[in-house]
């Protein structure tokens, strides 16, 4: 069990070496300003003990994080037959951003809510009358879940994404092609591009990670935010799809249900334990973050994390 932000300072120096090794995300022009050398971590365990390392407190944005958050929020709101008539809950093996598959399957429906078409077809699910409802309801959840009702979406990084999402457009336009997504396609990126921008740090991380560890209640009230069946849907497909198409190697690695983002986050989720944030900018060539991945595997050698 982590015992002090000392023994977290100590893994950071023992991994951050192996940053030199990865590369920044280039291909969104708002994420290539980022320090790869940048490597920090915050855990939360459920008795409120807050541990931390690295400069926690920095801003990064959520990226392919955000798909678990919407994939919770609708489950809750619209419930489990709606969300998966419009995605299914297989790996894939491969890249997050591959189209290969979808043309393969008879149904053309995405295999999961962790490959970008999924996530797409997932945040075409968010609840309201127009745009701006849909948005505030998702961004009010996000709050709740990290206990900070200042966290916003990065502007900058949201039109970046925007302006430059082809592929995702093409995505879009799939679903629309086979019944899957019926509304605006503009809409809907503008909407996928937000919930990414989303900015965080490594203490929001963990206390979402900390309510996901728990069952979906909130370690300091006890109040429920998530349903527990909502959060076993979510942990299940942390470990299965939520490394991209690593997540295998990561489960045996690491063995603790998490999701990263191309921006070098990490969400770490250890059932009954922590919640773990973590942020290193500096990607593998499957757009993990390489620091922080080598950061967990080496904290799961001294406090035993893996749930297998």
């Amino acid at each position: 069990m982590c015992q002090s932000s000392e023994e977290l300072s100590q893994l950071i120096e023992k991994a951050l070496p192996i940053t030199n090794q990865g590369k920044l995300a280039t291909y969104i022009p708002a994420l290539s300003n980022a320090n790869k050398n940048d490597l920090s971590i915050a855990v939360l365990d459920l008795h409120g003990n807050c541990f931390f390392a690295g400069n926690y407190k920095k801003l990064f944005t959520l990226q392919s994080i955000s798909k678990i958050l919407t994939l919770a929020y609708c489950l809750c709101e619209i419930g489990f037959e709606k969300v998966f008539e419009k995605v299914g809950m297989e790996p894939t093996g491969d890249p997050f951003n591959s189209i290969v598959k979808l043309e393969l399957l008879d149904t053309k429906k995405p295999l999961n809510p962790m490959i970008n078409a999924g996530a797409l077809a997932v945040t075409s699910l968010l609840v309201g009358k127009n745009k701006e409802l849909k948005w505030e309801g998702f961004v009010q959840f996000v709050r709740r879940l990290a206990n900070n009702d200042t966290i916003t979406y990065n502007e900058e990084v949201a039109f970046s994404e925007f302006e430059t999402a082809f592929l995702n457009r093409a995505f879009c336009y799939f679903l629309k092609e086979h019944g899957l997504y019926d509304g605006d396609v503009e809409e809907l990126l503008e909407l996928y591009t937000r919930q990414c921008a989303i900015e965080v740090n490594c203490l929001d991380l963990a206390r979402i990670g900390a309510v996901f560890a728990n069952n979906g209640k909130d370690p300091f009230t006890g109040m429920e935010i998530i349903p527990m069946n909502v959060t076993r849907i979510c942990n299940t497909f942390m470990v299965t799809c939520g490394m991209y198409n690593a997540s295998g190697e990561f489960a045996i690695k690491v063995g603790i249900p998490a999701k990263s983002g191309v921006s070098g986050g990490i969400l770490g989720v250890v059932p009954n334990r922590y919640g773990i944030g973590v942020y290193g900018p500096a990607l593998d060539e499957k757009g993990n973050s390489i620091g922080g991945w080598k950061l967990l595997e080496l904290m799961n050698r001294k406090y035993n994390l893996s749930i297998f």
